[in-house]
């Protein structure tokens, strides 16, 4: 029933769902470019419309106080988890853990960590893939074309780098709502 009702939402929007399915059990979708609040919305619509129990993280913020206390347990129940942004608090480790303890575990995140541009993205997604030796599904809600997908699934090799021209060359032609806003395909020097 709620597939059916948010594929007709897309579609009564002129979005479509591009997606063949998941090469496993395990793995890690990340969404790119996010640069609108309304990401989180067509990308709610795209899993349900897919029928996949994808869980997610988003910022701890949205899962408490004001906003966690009428949001919170909503969020959780569409498979939300709070992960702190701006804290070495061992979220790779935390999630890693998780991931191991179940059989089917597929995570959906916004490396750019944020709507608004940066010079880099969130390595954490990377780590996480290397340390599990998961896939990493290439998600994307393309303004441009009104699409919302997942047709590219890579395995991260170590070599940041090459791993980072991949994603580039990938994402070249996805465009966000904000075009402006997309974050800098690369992680921050150390």
């Amino acid at each position: 029933m709620l597939s059916r009702l948010a594929r007709a939402l897309l579609a009564a929007f002129g979005w479509r769902v591009e997606f063949d399915g998941l090469p496993g059990p395990k793995g890690i979708l990340i969404v790119y470019p996010h640069t609108s609040n309304w990401d989180f919305v067509l990308g709610l619509l795209a899993k349900w419309a897919i029928d996949l129990p994808i869980r997610w993280v988003g910022k701890e913020s949205l899962f408490r106080g004001l906003t966690g206390a009428t949001l919170g347990r909503l969020m959780r129940a569409w498979g939300g988890r709070p992960v702190d942004r701006h804290s070495a608090s061992g979220a790779v480790e935390q999630l890693a853990r998780l991931m191991q303890s179940e059989d089917w575990f597929w995570l959906g995140l916004s490396p750019e960590g944020t709507r608004k541009r940066q010079d880099h993205l969130r390595s954490g997604f990377y780590h996480l893939a290397l340390k599990l030796d998961v896939p990493v599904g290439l998600a994307y809600i393309d303004y441009a074309r009104r699409t919302i997908g997942v047709r590219e699934f890579v395995r991260m090799s170590g070599d940041a780098e090459r791993d980072l021209a991949r994603l580039r060359a990938f994402y070249a032609d996805k465009v966000g709502r904000r075009p402006g806003q997309a974050s800098t395909i690369a992680f921050r020097e150390k």
